[in-house]
């Protein structure tokens, strides 16, 4: 098959979902699903390419650079610059392209069934979802880190609309403001970076940023500056620390929109722009480089425990949900910053293994994240509340949905053969490796392992809580509809079927067995390429059994499988047997306050809130002032001035001859006069 042709044509994979943004929104209400179909029909369209160009990269059409480029010139400015517009695909690109095609299909889908009541509502919820597709899918192509920002800033805006797509509700308003504001932060990063970036090479378009000759030949500290702030762009868009407090609140959107988030789009767009400037990071010319690398990787780790913390006693099932992805997003951070820095030290192999566990990473989450975020819709389709303690006793009636999201835990909790083990476990094992040339990161590899023992912890929580136990206030609701048969979508073969419509449950289904087989199927079916998505000359060449071999032959592997083992056996004595009384626990004056705190999110909420009174308010009044008493004070004094100079002049306006003649006269022996001083004062000879 002649990939070339195909990859020339690649442009057509944005432009599909943002066809049919164009279609739902101006013509959706003539259609009866109100522009559904239309988002399906187009969105599919775009993942059946996406995914043969992926597998035509994965598997080696590629030109022998590496990577397939074609672009058009876009703005060219005086000084000979010229920016363009293009497509980039290597395999990095192929790998973020499967995992946003087919997720984002899959949550349309979905949605069909989960926004069935929504009426009017749903046009402007499947054109927001065309454009929210379309631009990521923008950013993952695009050629230049110019048009990924004009992506990265369009994906901001779809991300605002959809956290508040009930815009009537006060949180849900104010949860798209927040989101909206905090991520301008690290925006602003960005683009500063942009600029250092452009001013150092004179060009934004990757193959001349990632051109060596060019990197040795930059000033490196200013580099460094540029990459920090790149970093912080990322910092922001994936709800890293400190930053990470708006993502939380982001729940207030649909389910559909949290799951298109957390799983293909938004928050994965950090860790790909991180991923993508990778050769500027690993340049070995590069003196600050390792630096950076390790700011990057001590964030991640940070962030993956902390998050973590947060999501042990949350009592929303989307909040913890949320909680665990910015986790899984510090654990890809930490990956990418570890395996960079072992590739900066000379360590090929090893680093190679850290920076594509981390993409892997990426890809497995998407799927089990996915998965996770629709089975919590479901349920909060059938229970109408997000409040764990509300619910209980529901695996009989969504046995379908309970044993899905079971799969959904077992995965993000790194039990073999499920996907999450594989990155997981190859993330852990590269930080530990970089820990014996560096101790910061021996430490990062201690918060990982103690991350991962707490994520076991509290997935099997919420999954207890959820589907076992007595029924809860909202689970004795269902059971009283199903008994009258007021339940719309209960089926025919009695109480115990699974109450959720089939256009729901079939992508929820095939989520499940990529949570199941993708980490397998990426080991065997692409061979020595498992680990191929990295940017140096001499990548891996084992193959899957000897990737098997050293995985199940090290230590380590056992150490994190224990772990999570145990976690999910303290969440099984807790939350099903009632072998520990969690509610006592929690209340012992020594750990209320701990408990107290972690429901706060360390304060971060309170923390934010008061920036926003206390210093940006209050800096907001320093410059009201500042604009009415100076700014304003200044034009203001000048037109008193000028008024009153006016009216003393208006006053020589006698009507008489005489007074002007007087004036004339007068003004002219003035003149002369200071003629005369100025040429004395100058020594000019005035005899005649």
């Amino acid at each position: 098959m002649d990939f070339t042709s195909l990859y020339e044509v690649a442009w057509l994979v944005p432009l599909l979902p943002l066809i049919s943004f164009l279609i739902v929104g101006f013509f959706g209400k003539r259609f009866k699903d109100k522009g559904g179909m239309v988002a399906i029909g187009l969105v599919g369209a775009a993942m059946v390419l996406s995914l043969i160009i992926a597998y035509g990269a994965l598997t080696g059409n590629l030109p022998s650079e590496g990577y397939f480029e074609t672009s058009i010139e876009w703005v060219v400015l005086g000084s000979g610059f010229a920016f363009e517009l293009g497509i980039y695909i290597d395999t990095l690109t192929a790998v973020m392209l499967i995992v946003v095609s087919f997720v984002a299909t899959l949550v349309v889908i979905y949605s069909i069934g989960y926004m069935h009541e929504e009426g009017e509502r749903r046009r402007r919820y499947f054109t927001e979802i065309s454009l929210f597709v379309g631009v990521m899918l923008g950013l993952v192509l695009a050629n230049n880190f110019l048009e990924l920002f004009i992506f990265w800033e369009l994906v901001g805006l779809c991300s605002y609309l959809l956290i508040g797509f009930w815009f009537e509700r006060p949180s849900a308003a104010s949860a798209a403001k927040k989101a909206f504001l905090v991520t301008r932060i690290g925006d602003v990063m960005f683009m500063i970076g942009l600029i250092i970036v452009f001013n150092l090479f004179g060009s934004l378009t990757y193959t001349d940023v990632f051109n060596e000759v060019a990197m040795a030949n930059v000033d490196q500290t200013w580099l460094m500056w540029g990459l920090f702030f790149m970093f912080g762009g990322a910092i922001g868009k994936s709800a890293q620390f400190p930053l990470h407090d708006w993502l939380p609140d982001a729940m207030e959107g649909p389910t559909t929109v949290s799951a298109l988030i957390h799983a293909a789009t938004m928050v994965k767009a950090g860790v790909y722009l991180v991923a993508r400037m990778f050769p500027l990071l690993v340049f070995n010319g590069a003196v600050n480089g390792p630096n950076v690398l390790i700011f990057i990787a001590c964030i991640g780790g940070v962030t993956a425990f902390i998050a973590a913390t947060m999501a042990l006693n949350s009592p929303n099932i989307k909040r913890v949900l949320a909680y665990s992805t910015i986790s899984q997003l510090g654990y890809m951070f930490l990956a990418l910053g570890t395996g960079g820095y072992l590739l900066s030290q000379g360590e090929i192999e090893s680093g190679g293994l850290g920076y594509s566990a981390g993409m892997f990473h990426l890809m497995n989450h998407a799927f089990f994240k996915a998965l996770l975020f629709l089975s919590a819709g479901a349920v909060i389709h059938l229970v109408a509340t997000e409040e764990m303690r509300k619910m209980g006793g529901l695996r009989k009636y969504m046995p379908i949905t309970s044993l899905v999201m079971l799969i959904g835990a077992l995965s993000i909790a790194g039990i073999p053969p499920f996907s999450g083990f594989w990155s997981k476990d190859e993330i852990l094992a590269s930080v530990f490796e970089a820990g014996s040339m560096n101790g910061v990161f021996m430490l990062l590899y201690v918060l990982g392992i103690a991350t991962a023992f707490m994520t076991a912890f509290y997935m099997f929580r919420m999954w207890f809580m959820t589907f076992t136990g007595p029924e809860g206030e909202a689970t004795k609701t269902v059971a009283e509809r199903s008994s009258h048969g007021h339940d719309a979508h209960e089926h025919k073969k009695g109480r115990f079927s699974e109450h959720t419509p089939k256009v729901m449950t079939v992508p929820l289904i095939l989520l499940a067995v990529l949570a199941i087989f993708s980490g397998m199927a990426a080991l065997f079916f692409f061979g020595d390429t498992f680990y191929g998505v990295v940017y140096f000359d001499e990548p891996n060449h084992e193959t899957a059994l000897e990737l098997l071999e050293s995985i199940f032959t090290h230590a380590l592997t056992y150490l994190s499988i224990l772990v999570a083992v145990a976690g999910i056996l303290l969440a099984y004595f807790a939350y099903y047997k009632n072998k520990i009384d969690v509610k006592a626990i929690a209340n012992k004056p020594a750990v209320k306050p701990l408990y107290d705190m972690l429901l706060a999110r360390y304060g971060f909420t309170k923390g934010y809130n008061w920036i926003g009174e206390k210093a940006v308010y209050g800096f907001s009044l320093v410059l009201d002032k500042f604009d009415r008493f100076i700014i304003d004070g200044l034009i203001n004094g000048i037109g008193k001035v000028c008024m009153k100079t006016g009216k003393g002049l208006r006053k020589v306006q006698t009507g008489f001859v005489q007074t002007y003649a007087g004036v004339v006269v007068g003004g002219a022996v003035v003149m002369m006069l200071l003629m005369y001083l100025l040429m004395t004062v100058l020594g000019v000879d005035l005899s005649p």
